[in-house]
């Protein structure tokens, strides 16, 4: 080892997560580190520029800026970047520009994913910094050691002048329906009064309404900076006792944030939005629970939670729901007359569901099953889907519900049902059976459906020409590419120059992946957890199931990306997106997931062999 290679490594043990790195790992990246000097001024790395390596300063300070230059955050000697990027797409997740001359050490991305693979104190600190990477629930993304102080302030706070009286104040406080008014002094904040200094300090003394604000005001308040942590701002409240604290960015106030938006942040997480469930006593109540879900989505989508972990926590809710239905219609009815198993189906059954659902679901009756237990059995559907649809999860348009008494059967009728679709694979036994294929237990007796499963998938494998149908049917939504790299946009209509993420990016997708499950007699719904396991079983290639779950994720991604910010913006999530609000390179990055599926399902339907 030259003397420079020794220098290099024994500056990066300086560092966390390096110094607790064993001996052999730390020899294995012997001549694999390398050191550069960055001037002033000059950018790293762009936002969504493939990465070379994770970054670690030595020296010097670093910018992290937002696509448009907003500051987010500076770097200094010690701090890494890039690592969030390595552990998504492999490309940058934010621009890295250099604020004072830096010194800086490159880990090349192979040396990094090794480590992560082999050294588990490693893995576990880089893991803490990646939301949606941690545990895989998504709830931590959401929590207020992920967001940061912008993410959670109000954005227009509302400000008076240093001159004015209490009454002045008061009125103020009462017209704009808020608790506190930040004084300023010309462009800077003199102080901050409160509803509680208002109490405390003018009714409490018998002050009159003419009294200057300047007199009850606690002046010089203590700021926060936007790319603070939540989590920081809830400690320094508490510290120092008070309620509010705005936030300053090079001595200009940007916001305000109080306990009130703290607290409503840390509820908002989808665990204690289920506990609100369990303890509802009706659909109204769970109504107004699920009120706060498009808030969850737009936060685990900032705070960069994966989209496979955000839509399984937005179904843990619908889960929820469902089973505390169930609960209150038996309440009602009464025990139910014969065992049964309800299930859910489509983006549900999946655990892939968004900003936008419908429902669908189905009843699976023991077979001890009577013609007059039915009563009890339609009331109950029309008990829980009636209550779905009050919580916002409105009626299937094609009638695909437990209250129709088609899907409403003993389990000997469902067999016979799978049988004949098996059996007969016409176009609407070919569409009936797909969305069968997603079914998924969520509230009564689970065996009703395990035998039943297995079963079915055995059968449809040994069936040519079911399999024929199922890959012809996987092929009839395709991507929307142009021709000369351009998108085939929707002509007309209210959607006009869009492209429809869900039905052109994502269901291409579920429609391998029940495929790919028919094929490997693999039994999950999930769409990830389907293309994973078909690349375990050999049904898809290594390569293969790796490109389409990078095109998957991404196109994932866009779409809840597209409905955060619809929500942000005071509107009702929806699946079009116009690729031209995304930039160029977004935009080629999109072209090419979509041209991977299209590569999928080309192989698909060529049928021969281990498929991508």
């Amino acid at each position: 080892m030259s003397d420079l290679e020794a220098d290099i490594l024994f500056s990066l043990t300086q560092f966390p997560p390096f110094d607790a790195l064993p001996e052999d790992a730390l020899a294995a990246l012997e001549g694999h580190v390398t050191r550069f000097v960055a001037k002033e001024g000059q950018t790293l790395v762009h936002e969504g520029e493939k990465l070379d390596g994770l970054f670690v300063i030595e020296t010097g300070t670093v910018d992290i800026e937002a696509a448009d230059s907003e500051l987010i955050a500076h770097r200094g000697p010690g701090d890494v970047f890039g690592e969030r990027g390595l552990l998504r797409l492999g490309r940058a997740t934010l621009t890295a520009r250099v604020k004072e001359e830096a010194t800086i050490l490159l880990l090349p991305k192979e040396q990094f994913h090794d480590l992560m693979d082999e050294v588990t104190p490693f893995a576990a600190w880089f893991q803490r910094a990646v939301p949606g990477r941690v545990a895989g629930s998504g709830d931590e993304a959401a929590g207020l050691t992920a967001l940061h102080v912008s993410d959670l302030m109000t954005k227009t706070p509302v400000s008076c002048p240093v001159e004015s009286t209490v009454t002045d104040v008061a009125r103020t406080m009462r017209s704009n329906g808020i608790s506190s008014v930040i004084v300023m002094a010309g462009e800077a904040p003199a102080g901050i009064v409160t509803v509680r200094d208002l109490t405390n300090k003018v009714l409490a003394e018998g002050l009159d309404g003419t009294t200057p604000v300047d007199r009850i005001m606690t002046p010089d308040p203590i700021t926060i900076a936007p790319d603070a942590l939540g989590l920081d701002a809830l400690m320094t409240l508490a510290d120092n006792n008070i309620s509010h604290l705005p936030v300053a960015e090079n001595g200009r106030i940007v916001g305000l944030i109080g306990r009130t938006d703290l607290f409503r942040q840390q509820a908002a997480t989808a665990s204690h939005m289920i506990v609100e469930i369990v303890d509802a006593t009706s659909a109204t109540e769970m109504a107004k629970v699920v009120t706060q879900v498009p808030g969850l989505l737009a936060q685990l989508v900032r705070s960069g939670a994966g989209p496979n972990a955000i839509s399984r926590r937005i179904t843990d809710i619908t889960d929820a729901i469902t089973r505390r239905l169930l609960a209150l219609a038996e309440e009602t009815l009464g025990p139910p007359p014969v065992p049964y198993l309800w299930l859910a189906c489509g983006s549900q059954g999946r655990r892939e569901q968004t900003g936008q659902s419908d429902q669908d679901n189905c009843l699976i009756l023991d077979d001890s099953f009577k013609p007059e237990h039915d009563a009890y059995f339609a009331a109950l559907a029309k008990f829980v889907s009636d209550g779905l649809n009050e919580c916002g999860f409105v009626y299937c348009p094609g009638d695909m519900m437990a209250t129709s008494p088609r899907w409403r059967q003993p389990r000997r009728v469902w067999r016979e049902y799978f049988a004949g679709w098996i059996a007969q694979p016409d176009n609407e036994a070919q569409m009936l059976a797909s969305v069968m294929f997603d079914l998924r237990p969520i509230g009564g007796t689970t065996a009703l459906f395990a035998d039943l499963q297995a079963e079915t998938l055995a059968m449809a494998r040994k069936n040519s020409i079911f399999v024929a149908h199922m890959v012809s049917n996987s092929l009839k939504h395709t991507p929307p590419l142009g021709l000369l790299r351009g998108f085939a946009l929707i002509r007309s209509g209210e959607h006009k120059d869009t492209v429809d993420l869900k039905l052109s990016g994502v269901v291409p997708v579920v429609d391998l992946g029940r495929v790919y499950a028919l094929k490997g007699a693999i039994e999950t719904a999930n769409t990830h957890d389907r293309i994973e396991a078909a690349r375990a079983a050999g049904v898809i290639s290594q390569t293969g199931a790796h490109d389409l779950l990078d095109a998957y994720d991404f196109i994932a991604e866009t779409r809840l990306r597209h409905q955060a910010d619809q929500i942000a913006a005071g509107g009702k999530p929806d699946n079009f997106m116009a690729p031209s609000s995304l930039s160029e390179l977004e935009r080629n990055h999109l072209r090419d997931a979509f041209m991977v599926i299209k590569t999928m399902q080309s192989s698909v339907g060529r049928g021969s062999g281990v498929m991508g």
